[in-house]
């Protein structure tokens, strides 16, 4: 069994085999928040091997992506080729991004809950700053009972999500979409199998407002 001194090695590893860990396909709650998209740009926070990303270009949206893992960047590249769609690719880890204030009319994050309470805090602070106002937030993760499922997530209390914990990081957004639900789902070999999951859609507020 493989061992590891850090995340970034462990992440390197997971996605160091052939084909997708988690699919080709877009994450199902992201794709169905397609009519709160707004025109224009999009930022893909953690992408991994680039399925919401490349989803996202398809749209039409003009996409930037950033990952820490350069595994998952290769395989990223290689899949919006195969679509023939242009994102904007960085091996980075999320303290190390520019986060541009408020350059994304989207900004999207799926399943990125390898932070505990404290970066996470960080990490949703760069992700308001980086959103125009007006823009739309994504954010599909794992909730709370998850723990009770063993198919997918950090498997760590507070690395998990609840609706009351979206609202505070978030305040003044008007809420588009939030709720918690069980659903199986098929997101290739590491997302797999019935799972306790939250969607959260936010607009953030317009300047003023």
């Amino acid at each position: 069994m493989a061992t590891f001194t850090n995340p970034l090695e462990r992440w390197q590893h997971r996605f160091d085999i052939e084909g997708y860990l988690f699919g080709e396909q877009p994450n199902a709650y992201l794709a169905r928040q397609q009519r709160h998209l707004q025109p224009g740009s999009a930022l893909s926070v953690a992408d991994g091997e680039g399925r919401n990303s490349v989803w996202l270009a398809k749209q039409g949206l003009q996409v930037d992506a950033f990952d820490f893992s350069s595994n998952a960047v290769i395989k990223a590249h290689q899949l919006a080729q195969a679509h023939q769609v242009q994102v904007n690719f960085q091996c980075s880890d999320w303290q190390s991004f520019a986060w541009p204030p408020a350059r994304y009319d989207n900004v999207v994050g799926i399943f990125f809950q390898f932070a505990g309470p404290d970066q996470r805090a960080q990490l949703f602070a760069r992700m308001d700053r980086c959103l125009k106002p007006g823009g739309v937030l994504v954010i599909q993760g794992y909730s709370t009972a998850q723990l009770r499922f063993n198919t997918g997530g950090p498997g760590e209390l507070d690395h998990l999500y609840d609706e009351a914990l979206m609202r505070a990081s978030f305040p003044g957004y008007e809420v588009l979409d939030l709720q918690t639900y069980e659903a199986s789902i098929a997101e290739g070999s590491a997302h797999n199998g019935m799972s306790g999951l939250l969607g959260f859609v936010a607009k953030k507020p317009l300047l003023g407002d």
